[in-house]
């Protein structure tokens, strides 16, 4: 029993645990497969942030019992981590709970589920989990780097303290021994992840100048002497681009910006989660911030760097939030004017502080202000994504359409191909995409059109929150 199947559910964070996983197992012999009617084992890794992912999560588990009822199912990732016993008592299904306190574990762990015994693992949250990362679980030429595990903020909202402990952080050698290994593989594209990147370098026992020859005579944060250490690999590698995501608001490092200037391979884009508007509920969310002060940071971003976008996510329905509290923050959103942002609705979690809050507000009003926002965001982006056009950009490929037979009859032009991909402006799985056409015709266009590839490609048009392009030339071959 040896063939293991991995069901991926939430975040990048929780992504490059999926990646460590399948690292560790296949290190020890067993064998990684994308097809679930081969799998001994399946894998659920969960989430279990606000409870629509959690019943994702959960859902999946009986799913998937119900479709492969052959295989051993093992729950991984946050819910696992978070209600490891109440699982192991309540869900019989479950042939084992494995939490994310240390990954390397695993195998150990899927050798005894191997021998038939039922078991509910955890791990103390001490460290960051690391290892090789033979499979990426992004689309070829994008991968993530985790530089940061927990969360010390402790918003009364937010469970992450809970389930992922409090903040640690990995040395710079570490990773940029991780991110030179991945542009050693052609990748084109990282994203540094955490669930705060401001607090790189400020937990208890962090020692991220370990083993560094590294001089901060001038005082800087750790995270602008690891974005220094990233520049000068510049040297050695040559195109290929950085973006930083999730940076809370209220410690955010602005010595990162002359970096980021000077740099080629920073991109200007910063995913700050404001949250709220209104200067009441970032108090009750035990932040230390205002909407002045939030105000006053996007306009220092966009001093240093005029073309930053900014994507950021806020969450309505929490407790206490009046009409007048959900206008200030539309209000604020109109100010400061988010290339991208995300709205989600309160979700009570038990053991945060804000469980206990008073003055809740009904899921249907919850519901109706996202959808307001959701409206006022649409606005903003689909005017920002205007000054593209006629443009040219760098685009990663990352999908080819592959267009219907009776479509290309129907069409006027049957030689046209279709890809999509994104542009420096657009992380991951969260922003919009471009949409490259290039001619079927040409023998060129079709060999540069390839998944991982970097493209150049005209802006045609702007529709809602994507671009239409024309290919251009090949710039970067994966």
């Amino acid at each position: 029993m040896t063939n293991f199947y991995i069901d991926q559910h939430g975040c990048s964070k929780n992504q490059t645990d999926a990646e460590l996983l399948i690292g560790h197992l296949l290190k020890k012999g067993f064998t990684h497969t994308e097809n679930p009617d081969e799998a001994d084992f399946i894998l659920i890794n969960s989430c279990g942030f606000i409870e629509s992912a959690k019943k994702e999560s959960i859902d999946a588990i009986y799913q998937i019992k119900s479709s492969y009822p052959k295989a051993k199912i093992v729950l991984t990732g946050c819910l696992a981590e978070r209600y490891a016993d109440l699982f192991y008592e309540s869900v019989p299904e479950l042939d084992g709970i494995f939490g994310n306190g240390d990954l390397s574990k695993i195998v150990d762990f899927m050798h005894t589920v191997s021998e038939g015994k039922r078991i509910a693992q955890k791990f103390p949250q001490e460290s960051v989990s690391t290892g090789e990362r033979p499979v990426i679980l992004n689309f070829p030429g994008s991968a993530y780097v985790k530089i940061t595990e927990g969360c010390s903020n402790y918003c009364s909202f937010c469970a992450i303290p809970l389930i992922r402990g409090e903040v640690r952080s990995r040395s710079i050698k570490d990773i940029i021994c991780e991110i030179k290994s991945l542009l050693s593989k052609n990748i084109y594209e990282i994203n540094l992840i955490g669930q705060d990147l401001a607090a790189y370098g400020t937990g208890k026992s962090d020692d991220v100048l370990k083993d560094c020859e590294i001089s901060n005579a001038q005082n800087k944060s750790y995270l602008a002497l690891l974005f220094e250490e990233i520049v000068k690999l510049e040297e050695e590698f040559s195109s290929f681009i950085v973006r930083p995501l999730y940076i809370h608001p209220d410690h955010f490092n602005l010595d990162i910006l002359p970096v980021m200037k000077k740099s080629k391979c920073f991109v200007p884009y910063f995913d700050i989660p404001f949250q709220s508007g209104d200067d009441s509920i970032i108090k009750a969310m035990n932040r230390v911030g205002s909407a002045q002060i939030y105000t006053n940071l996007v306009k220092d971003i966009k001093k240093h760097l005029p073309n930053a976008v900014i994507r950021t996510t806020f969450l309505v329905g929490f407790p206490g939030e009046t009409d007048e509290s959900f206008e200030n923050t539309c209000n604020f959103v109109e100010t400061i004017q988010p290339d991208w942002a995300g709205c989600f609705t309160y979700s009570r979690e038990e053991d945060t502080a804000a469980y206990k809050f008073k003055k809740r507000v009904s899921e249907k009003l919850a519901n109706k202000r996202a959808q307001i926002f959701q409206e006022i965001q649409q606005n903003i982006t689909e005017s920002s994504l205007k000054k593209y056009v006629s443009k040219e950009l760098s685009v990663l490929i990352e999908e080819i359409i592959q267009i219907d037979a009776n479509y290309a009859e129907e069409s006027a032009d049957c030689s046209e191909g279709l890809a999509i991909g994104r542009a420096w402006f657009q992380a991951p799985e969260v922003d919009g995409s471009v949409v490259v056409r290039y001619d079927l015709d040409d023998p060129k266009q079709v060999e540069a059109i390839k998944v991982g590839n970097v493209v150049k490609a005209k802006v045609l048009t702007s529709s809602g929150v994507d671009l239409d392009s024309r290919f251009t030339f090949l710039e970067r071959k994966f």
